[in-house]
């Protein structure tokens, strides 16, 4: 058996119109990837990152339960993002709520107490001693609204 030698001749690349064309797609595409691998890495799913403290109850093409417990003075696992929802106090809460330019706000109030929240990034963190617990209905498809209120209590 002869073994024989082969020679790889590289040739200089030359970039011509059509070349060019192609890389500028090919760089657009992967880019794209990129930043939508990124977004994704910031859209967090609080069941996701959260599990102990976040549990699907139902879901459908239109809505996701979810129920949210925490021990006195637990903490989320870390920030998390929810569409449009409406939270339903099951238990007393006081609670501190993070957002991710660090401002904080104080939230409180009673069971049965129903809430309606934007779209929003956050950290919750029971400020009680008590156990808190709500569901929260997140309406899939949205993204906007009004400033979260207080809605009205029976």
């Amino acid at each position: 058996m002869v073994a024989k030698e082969f020679i790889l001749v590289r040739r200089p690349f030359k970039e011509t119109r059509k070349t060019s064309g192609v890389l500028h797609y090919i760089g657009t595409v992967v880019g794209s990837v990129l930043c939508l691998s990124l977004a994704a890495a910031h859209a967090q799913d609080p069941v996701k990152i959260d599990p102990q403290h976040h549990k699907v109850e139902f879901e459908n093409e239109q809505v996701r339960v979810l129920r949210i417990t925490y021990g006195p003075h637990e903490k989320d696992a870390g920030m998390h993002e929810h569409p449009n929802f409406l939270v339903v106090a099951l238990t007393d809460y006081q609670v501190k709520i993070t957002f991710p330019d660090g401002k904080t706000e104080a939230g409180s109030g009673k069971a049965g107490q129903a809430l309606w929240w934007p779209a929003t990034r956050h950290v919750v963190e029971n400020m009680s001693d008590a156990p808190v617990e709500v569901l929260a209905v997140e309406m899939k498809g949205t993204s906007t609204g009004a400033k979260h209120t207080h809605a009205r209590q029976r």
